[in-house]
């Protein structure tokens, strides 16, 4: 197949979160048959609900700098699903895209044909199966960020050489269970006997379930809450902080990626990047979508803030950096989003509420959403263009920020004409 036909094929698969099949007999059948490519990587093997994707885009980029071939593989995608296979920070040109999509889904049909597989690969399944086979015939070292919780994720067949999980906290409750400690669990899922870890920050309570789990398998741990941070200054574009003897300037702002930097750099120690290697990675990092300046006058950000943790970091830099500023809030969330949760922390913070939805099945309608919402100034607009001509409406000093969902900022970007 072509680009654009592999791309309606695992479209057709359906939503990768709606249609889940869980478990690991599917995927370890398939790349059996492929020759377990898995095997021939070298590994970091990332979990987490908040922090994953900037912590993988921040080790990649360091283990970049350090001179090797990089492999990266994160999930959902902004624009183009080439974008979650990169090789060297660059995502995967769509021919390659496709010539690996042609090579797994022929794998799939003849295991089908032959009753070894009860049903085709998911969307994740395929393209982490993907995923696999490209960097083991192209990188050096692979960033691997789990997709949904850890135990049962498709990215759990692989053998890391250190795993790490960011902070734990609420989302996906129906999949990863209905308490902090449930879902830690299925994050700690991907720890392994012999492979040391690198544990964020954590709640108590997913904190417990961490080290218990890691003092079964008697891995060795680095926790970075017992790593002091000195010389810290935060502003909107970013951070710069003292730790363990390196001077770290994190171009990702927002005070929350100060722990997952920390925590990339705890993970670099731990594979024996040098110093200034970490330091002009970290440095170098990018990763849209978060936090992210798309415009200015009137300035527009975009945050893909859809659980409650992402509210609350949000929240925190609003307060910090925008108290004195008019903000304008577009919102749009999947219906499985805890947005009642999400909007009594946000909504409160903006002077004008524009509520919207991403062109998604899943989207909850606007109109629903306005129902339930108690803000003296709320506008509902049709699509994310209508959204954010509204926004742009105003003054040019105010401050708009896009969020709710990723598919909604990837939407924003688009219409602005901003590429990932």
């Amino acid at each position: 197949m072509n680009y654009p036909d592999s791309v309606d094929f695992l479209y057709a698969l359906g939503n990768e979160v709606k249609t889940a099949k869980f478990g690991l007999d599917r995927i370890r059948a398939v790349l059996q048959a492929l020759g377990n490519p898995q095997d021939r990587c070298r590994i970091v093997h990332v979990a987490g609900t908040n922090g994953k994707g900037s912590t993988c885009a921040m080790i990649e980029s360091a283990l970049r700098a350090d001179g090797v071939t990089t492999g990266l593989f994160t999930s959902p995608h902004l624009s183009e699903p080439t974008e979650r296979i990169r090789i060297d920070g660059a995502p995967i040109s769509a021919a390659d895209f496709a010539a690996a999509f042609d090579e797994v889904h022929r794998t799939v049909e003849d295991l089908l044909a032959a009753g070894a597989i009860d049903f085709h690969t998911t969307y994740f399944e395929t393209v982490t199966a993907m995923a696999l086979l490209v960097f083991a015939r192209r990188t050096d070292r692979v960033v691997f960020e789990v997709g949904l919780g850890g135990r049962l994720d498709a990215t759990n067949v692989v053998r890391p050489e250190l795993c790490v999980i960011t902070p734990i906290d609420f989302d996906h409750e129906q999949f990863l269970g209905r308490s902090v400690e449930a879902i830690a669990g299925e994050k700690a899922g991907i720890l392994k006997p012999g492979v040391p870890a690198v544990f964020a920050r954590q709640r108590p309570e997913a904190a417990v379930v961490l080290d218990a789990r890691a003092m079964d398998l008697a891995i060795p741990v680095v926790r970075t809450v017992d790593w002091n941070i000195d010389d810290l200054r935060l502003d909107a574009r970013g951070s710069r902080f003292r730790i363990r003897g390196l001077d770290i300037a994190c171009p990702l702002a927002g005070e929350h990626q100060v722990q997952n930097a920390v925590t990339a750099v705890a993970a670099l120690q731990s594979l024996g990047v040098p110093a200034p290697d970490i330091q002009a990675g970290i440095a170098a990092t990018r990763w849209p979508g978060r936090l992210e300046r798309i415009a200015e006058r009137p300035e527009i950000v975009v945050d893909g803030a859809h659980n409650p943790a992402g509210a609350r970091a949000l929240a925190a830099y609003l307060d910090r950096f925008y108290s004195g500023r008019r903000v304008v809030l577009i919102f749009g969330a999947m219906r499985d989003k805890a947005i009642d949760e999400i909007a009594e922390i946000l909504f409160p913070r903006a002077a004008e509420l524009i509520l919207t939805a991403p062109r998604q099945t899943r989207a909850l309608a606007p109109d629903a959403l306005r129902q339930a919402v108690d803000h003296p100034h709320v506008r509902v607009a049709a699509d994310i263009g209508e959204a954010l001509a509204m926004g742009r409406a105003g003054s040019p000093d105010d401050a708009v920020f896009v969020t709710g969902s990723l598919f909604l900022v990837a939407e924003a970007r688009d219409t602005i004409g901003f590429a990932p």
